[in-house]
C-alpha cells in the first residue's frame, strides 16, 4: 500500500507539473519550437569571406540647422552597415573570425563591467586624469587605460563632418557618449577608409574652452591654454586623446545639425578597423541623442554575416506592432539603458528566475542594459545556468559536441538542412514578450555545421542584451516616454 501511495503522488506531482507547463505555454501564446535554417546559415559563413566590401563616397545635398531648444519632431536618419560590410576580412576561415570576435567581445564586456563597478564605488572625474605630463599638440601622451571604457563596436554609418562636409565611416555605439573624429595633425593615428579629417579646413569647428559645460562634463580631461583637452580610453586598449571642439555634423540627405561637441583625435590607436572616429549614442549629456535634444532613436542591426545595410534613426516613433517595455535609468552611470524585464521563456514556458536578476538594486549594482556593441548576450550565472539547461533539455535530439571559446553548449549539425529547437523568448510587464528567431540564439562557429547557444554567462552583477540576439530586429529608444520597442523583422 504504501508503494502504491508513493506511485500515485508521483504521477500526480508529473501531471500537475504537465499540466502546469501546458497552460503555461497556452497563457504565453508561444509555440514550444522553431525551426533553424542550418544550410543557410552556413551558405552565409561561407559567403562572409568572400564579401568584397565597397567604402561609399557620398555627397549630400543639405541645409543647415542649429539645434533645437527642445526635442525635434523631425526625423533624421543615417545609414548602418556592419563591421564585415565596410571592411574585408583579414581571416582564413570562417572560425577564425568567430573566434576573433568573440576576443573582442570579452574585451568589451570586461570593460562595461569596469566603468559600472567604478561609478558604483564612486570613483571620481578627478581621480580617473590621465598621468601628469604636459600635453603637447605634436606628441600627446599615451593616456592611462581608466575604468571609463566602452570598445570598439560593430556597426558603423557614413556621417558628414564639418562645413563643408567631409563624409567618413564611424562607429555608432550605445554604451559610449563622446563623439570623436581622428584629426590633422597626427602624433599617432591608425589606418582609416577616408582622409584623415583637417579641421583648419572647416569652418565650422570650433574649440572649446575648459570653462564650458561640455569640457566639464567629460568623464577625462586636461587645460591648456584655456582650450579643452579629452580623453577616452576603453578596455581592449584603444584610446584616443585630443582636443574637444564643436563641430557641424551632417546625415544622410538630411539637415546639418550644427555646435556638436566632438573630439578632435591626434593621438588615436585601437580596432576601429578602417572607422574614422565613433558616434556615441548612450545616455550622457555628450551623447548624440542628448546633444541634438532627440525625442527617440531607433536601429537595425543586419546580420553580421551579410553585406546588407539598414537604418539608424532619430525623433521617429515606435512602430505601432512593436513589443515594448520600460526604459529605466542607473543614477550611478547615465550612459547604460536599462531593460524593464521580467524573466526569460524556453520552449513555451517561463523558466523559474526571480525577476530580482533583471533589477538594479539599491547601490546601483545588477539589472539587464541594451548594448549594440556587445555581441553575445550574457547572464549572471545562476539564470544563464536555468537558460541553458532547459534549452538542453529541449535539444536532446540534435547531437552535441565539445564547446567553443566561451560558449559551453554546441552542435554538430554538419549532417543537417534544418533542425527543431526549443523557441527562446523575452519576457517583460504586462504579459509582453520577445519572440527570438533561431538564428538569433543558435549560431553558427565554423563552416562545418558547428552550432552553439549563443549566450554566456557572467561573473558580474550586469548583464547584457547583445546584438546577436537584436538581429533583424529594430529596436526603438523613446527618450520622452522611457520605453524600448522591439519590432521583429524591421530591417
Amino acid at each position: 500500500m504504501a508503494e502504491k501511495g508513493f506511485l500515485l503522488c508521483v504521477l500526480f506531482a508529473f501531471f500537475c507539473t504537465w499540466g502546469v507547463s501546458l497552460v503555461n505555454a497556452r497563457r504565453l501564446s508561444l509555440p514550444r519550437t522553431t525551426v533553424l535554417d542550418v544550410s543557410g546559415s552556413i551558405r552565409e559563413s561561407l559567403n562572409v569571406l568572400s564579401l568584397n566590401p565597397q567604402y561609399e563616397q557620398m555627397e549630400f545635398q543639405h541645409q543647415e540647422r542649429s539645434f533645437p531648444s527642445s526635442s525635434s519632431s523631425s526625423s533624421l536618419t543615417l545609414s548602418l552597415h556592419s563591421r564585415t560590410s565596410i571592411h574585408k576580412s583579414s581571416h582564413k576561415d570562417y572560425k577564425s573570425l568567430v573566434l576573433a570576435r568573440l576576443e573582442r567581445d570579452s574585451d568589451r564586456v570586461r570593460s562595461l563591467a569596469t566603468r559600472m563597478d567604478l561609478a558604483i564605488a564612486g570613483i571620481t572625474k578627478s581621480d580617473l586624469k590621465p598621468v601628469e605630463k604636459e600635453l603637447e599638440a605634436e606628441a600627446l601622451e599615451t593616456p592611462l587605460v581608466s575604468g571609463a571604457s566602452q570598445g570598439s563596436g560593430e556597426y558603423f554609418s557614413r556621417v558628414g563632418i564639418g562645413s563643408p562636409p567631409k563624409h567618413v565611416y564611424m562607429v555608432v555605439d550605445t554604451g559610449s557618449d563622446v563623439n570623436w573624429v581622428q584629426c590633422a595633425p597626427c602624433a599617432d593615428c591608425y589606418q582609416q577608409a577616408d582622409p584623415i579629417f583637417e579641421p583648419s579646413f572647416s569652418s565650422s569647428y570650433a574649440p572649446l574652452t575648459c570653462e564650458t559645460h561640455q569640457c566639464k562634463s567629460l568623464d577625462v580631461s586636461e587645460c591648456r591654454n584655456d582650450s579643452c583637452l579629452y580623453e577616452v580610453s576603453y578596455g581592449d586598449g584603444s584610446y584616443t586623446v585630443g582636443d574637444f571642439a564643436t563641430e557641424t555634423i551632417t546625415l544622410d540627405g538630411s539637415a546639418s545639425l550644427n555646435n556638436v561637441a566632438i573630439g578632435c583625435g591626434h593621438d588615436n590607436e585601437g580596432l576601429f578597423v578602417g572607422a574614422a572616429g565613433l558616434l556615441g549614442l548612450g545616455g550622457g549629456s555628450l551623447s548624440f541623442p542628448s546633444q541634438i535634444n532627440a525625442s527617440s532613436f531607433s536601429y537595425c542591426l543586419v546580420n553580421r554575416d551579410t553585406d546588407s545595410a539598414s537604418t539608424l534613426e532619430f525623433n521617429s516613433p515606435i512602430p505601432s506592432h512593436s513589443v515594448t517595455a520600460p526604459l529605466l535609468r542607473n543614477n550611478q552611470l547615465d550612459t547604460f539603458y536599462y531593460l524593464g524585464m521580467t524573466g526569460i521563456g524556453v520552449g513555451g514556458q517561463m523558466l523559474s528566475i526571480p525577476r530580482s536578476s533583471f533589477e538594479v538594486d539599491e547601490s546601483g549594482n545588477g539589472g539587464i542594459i541594451v548594448d549594440s556593441g556587445t555581441a553575445v548576450t550574457r547572464l549572471q550565472s545562476d539564470v544563464y545556468n536555468s537558460l541553458r539547461d532547459s534549452f538542453v533539455r529541449g535539444t536532446q535530439h540534435l547531437p552535441s559536441t565539445s564547446g567553443v571559446a566561451l560558449f559551453d553548449t554546441c552542435y554538430d549539425l554538419s549532417s543537417r538542412s534544418s533542425v527543431e529547437v526549443p523557441t527562446v523568448s523575452f519576457h517583460f510587464p504586462d504579459g509582453k514578450y520577445l519572440a527570438l528567431p533561431a538564428k538569433n540564439y543558435l549560431i553558427p562557429v565554423d563552416s562545418a555545421g558547428t552550432f552553439c547557444f549563443a549566450f554566456a554567462p557572467t561573473t558580474s552583477a550586469l548583464s547584457i542584451i547583445g546584438n546577436v540576439q537584436q538581429q533583424g530586429t529594430r529596436v526603438s529608444y523613446d527618450l520622452s516616454n522611457s520605453l524600448v520597442g522591439f519590432s521583429p523583422n524591421g530591417c
